[in-house]
C-alpha cells in the first residue's frame, strides 16, 4: 500500500512544469541527470517513481533506437513527456562491441563487475594492445574506446520526438581507475585528463562525459518544451 501511495504522489507531481520524468531505473544515470538538471531548477523522477509502468523492451539496433523505445513506452503510459538515454561503450579491438548490450554484456542482469571482467577477458583472449608505454601504476592501455550517450526526449500529445547524441573518446586498461562512477567507468582512461572516468568528481565527469554532453546539446531543446 505504501508504494502505491508513494506512485500515486509522484503521478500528481507531473503537472509540475519544474518536473522532468527520465526513463531510467539505473541509479547512477538518475544521480546524473538529477545533478545536471538540477542545476536548472528542475527535479528529476524516474522509473523508480513510478513502478507500473510497462516493462520496456530495448530491441533496438542503435543507441537511438533505444532511448527513443524508452522514451515513447513511459511517456505514453503517464501521458506526459518523458526524457530517455540509452548509453554504452564502443570498444575498438572488438570491433564496436559492447555497443547497444553493454548493460548487459555478461549476460542478462549482470552486475558492472561482470561486465568489467568480461570485457578485460575478451581483450586479453585477442592479445589486445594499443601502448607498449605503461600507466603510472604499471596499468596497460588495451584498445581504444567510446562512451556513446544517445538522448530522446517524447512528447505523447504530439508524437514527436527531440534528440542529442553525445561522445567520448578515451582506452581500456586492463586495470581499474577509481571507485567513482558506474558501468565501465572504471576501466575508462581518460589521456587528455591523465585520469579514470571514475576517478572524475560529478563535476569534472558532467564536464567531459557523453552524457554530459549529450544533455549540453538536448536541454536547450528540452527548455523550450516546457
Amino acid at each position: 500500500m505504501g508504494d502505491d501511495n508513494t506512485a500515486a504522489g509522484n503521478r500528481s507531481e507531473l503537472g509540475d512544469a519544474n518536473v522532468v520524468v527520465v526513463a531510467t531505473g539505473n541509479s547512477g544515470k538518475v544521480k546524473e541527470f538529477a545533478h545536471a538538471l538540477g542545476k536548472l531548477g528542475k527535479r528529476v523522477l524516474s522509473l523508480h517513481d513510478f513502478p507500473d509502468i510497462p516493462d520496456i523492451v530495448e530491441d533496438g539496433d542503435t543507441f537511438a533506437a533505444n532511448a527513443r523505445i524508452k522514451a515513447k513506452t513511459t511517456g505514453d503510459a503517464l501521458g506526459v513527456p518523458a526524457l530517455a538515454d540509452d548509453s554504452g561503450l564502443r570498444v575498438e579491438a572488438l570491433g564496436g562491441e559492447p555497443g547497444v548490450y553493454s548493460a548487459r554484456y555478461a549476460g542478462e542482469g549482470a552486475a558492472d563487475e561482470d561486465n568489467n571482467a568480461k570485457l578485460i577477458r575478451e581483450l586479453t583472449s585477442i592479445g589486445a594492445s594499443c601502448s607498449e608505454q605503461q600507466l603510472e601504476d604499471g596499468s596497460r592501455q588495451l584498445s581504444k574506446a567510446q562512451f556513446v550517450c544517445a538522448l530522446a526526449l517524447y512528447d505523447p500529445v504530439t508524437g514527436e520526438f527531440v534528440e542529442a547524441e553525445g561522445t567520448v573518446d578515451g582506452f581500456i586498461t586492463d586495470k581499474p581507475h577509481g571507485a567513482g562512477g558506474f558501468g565501465y567507468d572504471p576501466l575508462f582512461w581518460l589521456p587528455q585528463l591523465g585520469r579514470g572516468m571514475a576517478e572524475l568528481s560529478k563535476e569534472e565527469k558532467g564536464a567531459i562525459s557523453h552524457r554530459g554532453d549529450a544533455l549540453r546539446k538536448l536541454i536547450p531543446l528540452l527548455m523550450k518544451q516546457q
